[in-house]
């Protein structure tokens, strides 16, 4: 069903919840919405252009995430309240996908015929704390992470066997152990309990090893889009050297690959370091060159060396980039940057910084990766002026 038209779609949890800050509004408001606040924000700089929504917005997170508890003796399944640590019981949610739901309804069957508790974090009693389900789009494969608050697990492998045959379309289950008070789901501590621990996606035409940990962007259907218009600002010529800065798994990077000379991806998380070597192997790709350190420092060091960079690919988590890695931008003075951003407020705020210090903004995309919620990704190209 396309449900573009059919705003009047009623999620029971809606009040609840508070996931879906604009499920209120049809989906044209929305993008209308959306619009006016790129253009409130990021106008001053250039035309924003017009705002590329999904022709059917729902049901297109490829993580869902699970908070496990009890009320009332009864184990409950979902989302945490908005401000709150109470889990709104849920059986459908209009944004995951339908097979991560399901699962989940598996898993909440299983707890019970196994006799297993929810974990409560506040005497430390019980078994499943969450249940993180990430499904590849294009590939089908499906992932469970059973996150456990101790290791112990009674009867795991009678359990894994009825979770595969209740759902013989998973691929990999891991458990995870995270026995600590904090509100981060995945701990430190991870076993395989079948399959091979990771899955494989295909994003541009190249595949992508999924591990429970790597941050992969959850709308794929929207990142394939983003990431071409991305390509499609930097207009690369194929002689180009470029870096990657915040490359995380290295997925901008190795896409932009093809397109250039050579690419240095730069990510403090060594995980995902690994996890982008691996994917580079995957895909044969040989020009791409990826290093766990600080993007800032790591390009200070560059123009130091007086190593020429042509364009810089940013992709900042939601806080934006600091003065530091800015400054170091500035130094290395790359003639293209292809700023990938998912908050508009501290773009603006980079851009402001950025246009005073040499640049100037050229091209500016919105993108809508998070129908229904009031997050908006937008993909900004500067150039240095001459």
């Amino acid at each position: 069903m396309n449900e573009k038209k059919n705003h009047n779609l009623i999620c029971p949890y809606h009040k609840k919840c508070g996931g879906c800050q604009l499920l209120n509004m049809s989906y044209e408001e929305q993008l209308s919405h959306k619009m006016a606040l790129e253009i409130k924000l990021l106008g001053k700089f250039c035309r924003v252009q017009e705002i590329i929504g999904m022709d059917n917005p729902y049901r297109y997170r490829n993580k869902s995430q699970y908070a496990f508890g009890s009320v009332n003796n009864k184990t409950v399944a979902g989302i945490y309240q908005s401000s709150t640590h109470k889990i709104v019981d849920i059986e459908k949610c209009l944004l995951t996908d339908p097979k991560a739901d399901e699962i989940c309804l598996i898993v909440k069957k299983l707890l019970k015929s196994f006799k297993l508790k929810p974990y409560d974090e506040k005497t430390g009693q019980g078994f499943l704390r969450h249940l993180l389900v990430k499904t590849a789009y294009n590939s089908g494969e499906i992932m469970v992470v059973l996150v456990t608050g101790k290791a112990e697990f009674p009867k795991k492998r009678s359990f894994i066997n009825a979770l595969i045959k209740a759902c013989p379309e998973i691929t990999t289950v891991v458990q995870n152990v995270n026995n600590k008070f904090t509100s981060m789901v995945l701990g430190d501590k991870s076993e395989v309990l079948y399959g091979d621990g990771k899955i494989t996606e295909e994003l541009c035409g190249l595949k992508f090893r999924i591990s429970p940990k790597a941050f992969y962007q959850i709308n794929p259907i929207q990142t394939e889009i983003l990431y071409k218009k991305a390509l499609e600002f930097a207009d690369f010529k194929g002689t180009e050297e470029i870096i990657d800065a915040y490359c995380g798994t290295g997925t901008i990077g190795l896409i932009a690959s093809r397109s250039v000379n050579r690419v240095i991806g730069v990510e403090i998380n060594k995980d995902a370091v690994k996890d982008a070597k691996e994917n580079a192997k995957l895909n044969g790709i040989e020009n791409v060159e990826f290093y766990a350190n600080d993007a800032g420092k790591f390009m200070v060091a560059l123009s130091e060396e007086k190593h020429k960079i042509d364009a810089v690919i940013m992709d900042p988590a939601r806080a934006g980039a600091d003065i530091p890695f800015l400054s170091s931008l500035v130094k290395l003075a790359p003639e293209k940057v292809v700023y990938v951003s998912c908050n508009p407020e501290t773009l603006a705020r980079d851009l402001h910084y950025l246009t005073r210090r040499g640049y100037k903004v050229k091209k500016i995309q919105p993108v809508d990766m998070f129908p229904h919620t009031d997050h908006v990704e937008t993909v900004c190209l500067l150039l240095r002026k001459q």
